[in-house]
């Protein structure tokens, strides 16, 4: 019935980075000039296409346990800080000699300019500092950005461009070679020199926060219940927004007091739906990125957050399998063994036996194992995992968490990265809980996709441990204190958190971990800004030789002409072909009509049952009898996106109107989403 027939529907509704000084010399360069070449300068506002969801972000089974616990903490009692404690002295025993000289030579500065050149490339903004850079691929990569994103590349390429002119700057002559003078130079001495440097490496990593000046008392205003996350507007414009309006108190001292609780969250649902990470190509990928680091960047500037970035120099690969190897040598080696896998086979292995054995046991986490056995234990992973010659069976659950918190640490560098782990440190400085949110959105979104999912598998490891707290006694701030020296302590990154033990610091690391495992459902979706703006960075840049066409009111004059013969948008009820491409399955096309309220679960709902009226598809047969057909989704691809898996809740009409030029597929879902 399907094969290559058309068919007509219509659809029913259903139910790091330093704040760099301004130099003096205002340099020729600017994007605000550039900026005004374009046509226009997109708003990241998507109106219309958002309506109030009603669903808090908490991990919705594991927040409900954690509901039900009568024992949740609003602080970090004295056993979760001792066991913090424990932890960091822990990993300052085994490390060595060599990993400290390994760190002194990765935290050398970069030399001035060379922050600013590295972060304007990551940024994909490397043609406004080469010569032979367009005017038009500027005004591409420009045309996207907000005023407040655009003034944080600004800053950059001011201090880079600044940099430059000091570089290439002779230095001046020594007045000792012009007159021969006996006047001995007092030098300072060394221990005063070595003293002023560490006062400046100790500035390193910390940060000024206006909007703690500016928080209101929760005596006047009352402490809110939820937290309202709203993705539609660029971060740092939130941010620029709340500092406008806020009123600067006399004193600093009236600032929102956090008695520890964290709120639920309800996040606005989007007409478009909701895009994960994986639901972009690596195309879109890429630019989502670029721009995720443009809007942290402006962000930290707003929050005064200075944050240096690392350089890692390359180490040896050891010659284990396992323990020490970087992670996306692992992946990329495991993934000739089983295609599908996106984090390492033997991580897969030691949390599924953890979520078996180990999520009821009493002090999982907090009890450690025995050293010696841990110890044979790598040895006989690193020999037997491959081989199929090792089995967990006689695995103590204390020794294999004991395995993947050495695991994690031996990464040769951190799991959250050299360039980002000093910016995710800096949460913790962010006053207000919105923008701590904003934050880790951006960096989870900036971590490389074996780190991303790697942090993704852990994170939902840990949140099953807490919503076993009645069985395990592990709630949510002791997974945290104990977790958090792991992921934010890294011989490869010099660290201020192992300077004293003020109960402070142990609890504002413990609660970014907290935020990470507590919101992670929330921090692994891409703003809807964002998609905006990359969707607008797609238009631009297939037709960015337009703009500069000589014949350019022939231009006009033709796409005027189209534009008559297009359908109307807001038409009632428009046909859209979609395209089935099911393995061998079946192939060919249907057309649907849609309306406001029809969305991509019907189509697909619709598709399902005349596939199972097919009399040519034939699905496997279940033991019910009844028959099972291969998991689909609707994917968008072309006009302005590579390719984008449509969420189930996405308004169908909507997203017609926003991308007109784009295609319908139905396709198999890739093995990796099926969970195979």
């Amino acid at each position: 019935m399907m094969g290559r027939d058309r068919f007509v529907y219509t659809l029913a509704p259903s139910g790091l980075y330093s704040r760099p000084r301004r130099p003096r010399n205002q340099p020729s360069r600017t994007l605000f000039n550039l900026q005004s070449k374009s046509v226009t300068c997109t708003g990241v506002r998507v109106s219309g296409h958002t309506e109030m969801n009603v669903e808090p972000w908490a991990s919705s089974g594991d927040q409900a346990a954690a509901d039900r616990t009568p024992s949740s903490q609003e602080r970090p009692d004295k056993l979760c800080l001792d066991s913090f404690w424990s932890e960091v002295e822990n990993i300052q025993q085994g490390r060595t000699d060599s990993d400290q000289d390994s760190a002194r030579r990765d935290s050398k500065q970069s030399e001035e300019g060379e922050q600013e050149e590295q972060w304007l490339q990551d940024a994909g903004l490397s043609t406004l500092i080469r010569e032979g850079g367009e005017d038009v691929d500027k005004v591409v990569l420009l045309s996207t950005l907000t005023r407040t994103q655009a003034a944080a590349v600004q800053r950059r390429l001011d201090s880079y461009t600044c940099s430059l002119r000091k570089r290439n700057k002779p230095a001046p002559r020594d007045v000792r070679d012009i007159f021969a003078s006996p006047v001995a130079q007092t030098a300072l001495p060394e221990s005063r020199i070595s003293e002023e440097q560490a006062q400046q490496d100790g500035m390193e990593g910390t940060g000024k926060t206006p909007l703690a000046a500016i928080s209101v008392d929760p005596q006047q205003t009352g402490t809110p219940r939820e937290e309202i996350f709203n993705t539609d507007v660029a971060y740092c414009e939130q941010a620029a927004i709340l500092l406008k309006q806020a009123r600067l108190p006399q004193n600093g001292s009236c600032r929102r007091r956090d008695d520890g609780t964290l709120p639920k969250v309800i996040s606005p649902q989007c007409r478009l739906g909701v895009t994960r990470i994986q639901d972009l190509s690596q195309q879109d990928m890429k630019k989502v990125r670029q721009l995720a680091l443009i809007d942290m960047t402006a962000l930290c500037d707003l929050l005064e957050l200075e944050v240096k970035r690392h350089k890692t120099c390359k180490r040896k690969i050891p010659e284990s399998c396992l323990f020490g190897v970087p992670l996306a040598l692992l992946v990329e080696n495991d993934q000739k063994i089983k295609a599908s896998t996106t984090i390492p086979l033997f991580l897969q292995a030691l949390l599924s036996f953890l979520e078996k054995k180990g999520v009821d046991s009493e002090g999982i986490l907090r009890v450690p194992g025995s050293q010696i056995r841990i110890k044979l234990l790598q040895q006989k992973l690193e020999t037997t995992f491959y081989t199929g010659g090792f089995s967990w069976d006689e695995v103590s659950p204390n020794d294999a968490a004991a395995l993947l918190k050495k695991f994690i640490r031996e990464l040769p560098s951190p799991l959250l990265t050299a360039e980002h782990l000093n910016t995710f440190s800096a949460v913790r400085d962010v006053p207000e809980l919105k923008q701590k949110l904003h934050m880790l959105n951006l960096l989870i979104l900036l971590l490389p996709e074996p780190n991303r999912n790697t942090l993704k598998a852990l994170l939902e490891f840990l949140s099953k441990v807490v919503s076993r707290e009645r069985r395990n006694r592990m709630n949510l701030w002791a997974v945290s204190t104990i977790m958090a020296p792991n992921l934010f302590l890294h011989k490869a990154v010099p660290s201020r958190l192992t300077e004293g033990v003020e109960k402070g610091q142990a609890e504002r690391a413990a609660d970014v971990m907290r935020l990470l495992i507590r919101y992670q459902d929330l921090l692994w979706r891409i703003p809807n800004f964002l998609m905006s703006q990359v969707r607008k960075l797609n238009e631009n840049s297939s037709r960015r030789y337009q703009f500069y066409d000589k014949r350019i009111k022939n231009l006009l004059r033709k796409i005027h002409t189209d534009s008559r013969d297009k359908p109307d948008k807001n038409s009632s009820e428009p046909c859209r072909t979609v395209k089935i491409q099911v393995g061998d399955i079946l192939s060919g096309s249907m057309e649907v009509h849609l309306n406001v309220n029809c969305r991509a679960s019907d189509l697909l709902a619709q598709f399902h049952q005349d596939l199972c009226r097919s009399d040519n598809s034939k699905g496997q047969l279940r033991r019910n009898g009844s028959s099972s057909y291969p998991e689909c989704a609707i994917y968008e691809v072309g006009g302005n996106i590579g390719e984008h898996c449509l969420d189930p809740d996405a308004h169908l009409l909507d997203l017609y109107n926003s991308n007109p030029g784009g295609e319908w597929v139905i396709r198999l879902k890739p093995a990796a989403s099926r969970g195979l």
